[in-house]
C-alpha cells in the first residue's frame, strides 16, 4: 500500500509532524510519504486560507509523479476533499472524517479539543457537514495561546491540551476525544495513558480508514493525472 499524505498547509515542521505520526503506524509492506501544499496558507484558520490552500492541494497532487494507492488530506478542514476525489481516481479520505467515523465507532458521544478558539467554528462545521450533530457534545479549545512555528504547537501547548482532554474525559460522559488539528498528529499516542477514554489521531485514523478501503481490492493508480478506470 502506497500513500500519499499532503498537508493542505504550507508548514514544513507540520508536515513533519504528520510525517512522524504515520510513519510511527506505519506497516510492513506500506509506504506513506507525507508532503506539503507548495503555496498554501502556514495554518488555515479563516475562509480564505481554505481557498488559497485547496487551490495549492490540487497543483499539488497535480505535480506528484510517484503512483500512489491512496491519498490523504491532512487538515480538520478536509481542505480541497472533493475537488481532490474529481482528480484521481484512486481513495481520497479527509483527516476529520476519518477522526470523526472512528469516534461514531466507539461510542454515541464525543468532543473535540483543539489548540485555539479560531479553530472552533471550522471544526464544527466539518463535524455537522459529516452528520455528527447528534455525537458531538463539546468542545474546548486552549485560549490565549501564542505561537511562532505551528510544528511546535502540540509540544507548547501539550500540558494545557492534556488538561483540557482529562476534563472532557471528566465532566462530558465522552466515549471518544478527537484531538482536531493537523499540527497535533501525534500528540494523540503521546496523551493516551493519561486519559482515560480513547483520544482519535486524524492521521492514524485516515490511514486506518484507506488499510480497510485497499485490502484486498484492485484499483487504479495515481500518478500526477487523473487514470481512466480499466
Amino acid at each position: 500500500m502506497r500513500l500519499l499524505i499532503i498537508n493542505p498547509n504550507s508548514s514544513a515542521t507540520v508536515t513533519a509532524r504528520i510525517n512522524e505520526a504515520a510513519q510511527a503506524v506505519c506497516e510492513p509492506g506500506e509506504t506513506i510519504t507525507a508532503i506539503r501544499a507548495i503555496g498554501a496558507p502556514d495554518l488555515i484558520v479563516t475562509p480564505e486560507d481554505a481557498e488559497a490552500a485547496e487551490r495549492a492541494v490540487t497543483k499539488t497532487l497535480g505535480a506528484w509523479r510517484h503512483r500512489v494507492d491512496g491519498v490523504i488530506l491532512a487538515s480538520f478542514g478536509d481542505t480541497g476533499l472533493d475537488t481532490v476525489r474529481a482528480q484521481t481516481d484512486v481513495p481520497v479520505v479527509g483527516i476529520a472524517q476519518s477522526a470523526y467515523a472512528m469516534a461514531s465507532v466507539l461510542g454515541p458521544r464525543m468532543s473535540i479539543v483543539s489548540f485555539a478558539p479560531t479553530m472552533a467554528e471550522a471544526l464544527r462545521k466539518t463535524a455537522l457537514g459529516y452528520g455528527h450533530a447528534d455525537r458531538l457534545v463539546a468542545m474546548h479549545m486552549v485560549e490565549g495561546a501564542t505561537w511562532d512555528d505551528p510544528g511546535e504547537i502540540q509540544h507548547e501547548l501539550a500540558p494545557q491540551l492534556l488538561a483540557l482532554c482529562q476534563k472532557s474525559a471528566r465532566e462530558d460522559r465522552v466515549s471518544s476525544i478527537v484531538l482536531g488539528g493537523g499540527p497535533l498528529a501525534g500528540l494523540a499516542a503521546r496523551l493516551q495513558s493519561q486519559v482515560n477514554v480513547p483520544l482519535i489521531d486524524g492521521t492514524t485514523a485516515a490511514i486506518a480508514t484507506l488499510r480497510v478501503a485497499l485490502k484486498g481490492t484492485q484499483r487504479p493508480e495515481f500518478s500526477g493525472q487523473r487514470l481512466a478506470h480499466s
